[in-house]
């Protein structure tokens, strides 16, 4: 089992829009990333209280990321921040393992995840299955800009929910503890 490993280290940077600088990050890293044997999951930019925060999420072939794998990510990409300079902002650096239960921020991580079971947070409650849901879960079974369809376990039918992407809090994967 993976343990969510993370490493901190801060760092000053030039900035601009979140958004925007998770692309130029990632596009930055990516090769870096693959260089040291591991693959580039995810690169999150966000404020929470007073600080930022740039996240980058690695995974490897067998699975398991620790404290030394993060620490080597870090040191291959500091340098690549530093001088590309993107972030104006003081930030925390955080170098980490997805963990069990993977975020799926993108179209690639949905892909890769029909047919696993997911758990889908909504901003808001929506009618289904006769009741108001804010927080769904089942096996993905597909989706697009307007819809994700999932396999709910007590419902004999798929169920689509209506929704566009900015009215969702979160996907993740949902992990089976009990097996």
């Amino acid at each position: 089992m993976e343990a969510n490993s993370t490493l901190l280290y801060v760092i000053k940077k030039k900035g601009e829009c979140m958004a925007n600088i998770e692309e130029r990050v990632e596009s930055l890293i990516k090769q870096k990333i693959e260089d040291l044997g591991y693959q580039l999951y995810d690169v999150q930019y966000v404020k929470e209280g007073q600080s930022y925060f740039l996240r980058v999420f690695i995974e490897k072939e067998n699975g398991s990321i620790d404290l030394n794998d993060c620490e080597k990510v870090n040191d291959g990409i500091n340098d690549l921040l530093d001088e590309a300079s993107y972030i104006k902002e003081q930030y925390f650096l955080e170098v980490s393992s997805t963990g069990i239960e993977k975020v799926l921020r993108k179209d690639k991580h949905l892909e890769d995840n029909i047919g696993n079971n997911v758990q889908v947070n909504l901003f808001k409650p929506v009618e289904l299955l006769g009741k108001k849901l804010k927080e769904v879960q089942g096996m993905l079974k597909s989706f697009d800009k307007d819809t994700i369809t999932l396999q709910i376990d007590n419902a004999k039918e798929e169920v689509e929910i209506p929704i566009q992407r900015k009215d969702i809090s979160q996907i993740k994967t949902v992990f089976d503890w009990d097996n």
